[in-house]
């Protein structure tokens, strides 16, 4: 295996804090690790172009530590729908452009985290999807789930989406990202009961995130 997609139930629920933690966990295990975020809307201005912090978060947790413009091919600075922020930029995403700069990825690594954009169900351009961009990369999805009201309705949705897209979902993560989710270990339970995957562990709250404490809530070698 190449690689691994992470992909979420939605924006914001640490697919980041995943996709690092996973990178310094494979990287502990003896392995060269590298993170890619192919398409990244919310960019800011910077000498080198348009940066994406997300993006430097995985370079910052990669060894080796790819190009920028392999990492974030697709680098947008407006923050919203990346389709959308790429027709206000004038540009197209390509499917073929993302999967090029995988390979020269790959080519000097063992393992490539791929952080996808948003939730799954996300239009990468008028004609595709971001479940076209993963079967391309012919990548195994771990899906983040953010733990708070309503994630049992996103996560079984999102598993099911993955399924229909001929996606291989190999593993979820939850995170808690509502400390204060009541009932939050039974909506744990019933994920693990309904999600026809394993639980690759359970990111814990906390005031600074650290990828490499991260790592070791989470079983890498199941991957």
């Amino acid at each position: 295996m190449r690689g691994i997609f992470v992909s979420g139930t939605d924006t914001g629920v640490g697919k980041t804090c995943a996709s690092t933690a996973l990178l310094h966990g494979l990287r502990a295990r003896g392995l060269r690790a590298s993170g890619m975020k192919p398409v990244a809307s919310g960019c800011r201005a910077a000498p080198g172009g348009l940066r994406n912090e997300d993006a430097q978060a995985l370079l910052a947790a990669s060894d080796p530590v790819p190009a920028y413009a392999d990492c974030n091919p697709f680098a947008l600075a407006e923050p919203i729908a990346p389709h959308i922020a790429a027709r206000l930029a004038g540009v197209t995403i390509e499917v073929a452009a993302v999967h090029a700069a995988f390979a020269r990825i790959a080519e000097g690594t063992d393992r490539v985290v791929v952080e996808g954009v948003g939730g799954w169900a996300v239009p990468l351009s008028e004609q595709a999807m971001q479940a076209d961009l993963v079967r391309a990369l012919g990548l195994p999805v771990v899906l983040v789930v953010g733990l708070r009201l309503g994630c049992l309705n996103h996560a079984l949705l999102t598993a099911r989406a993955i399924a229909a897209d001929g996606c291989v979902l190999a593993g979820w993560i939850a995170n808690r990202i509502d400390p204060s989710m009541p009932f939050a270990e039974a909506n744990l339970h019933t994920l693990q009961s309904r999600i026809d995957a394993p639980l690759l562990g359970v990111i814990e709250h906390a005031p600074a995130f650290d990828p490499r404490a991260a790592a070791g809530m989470l079983d890498v070698d199941a991957l």
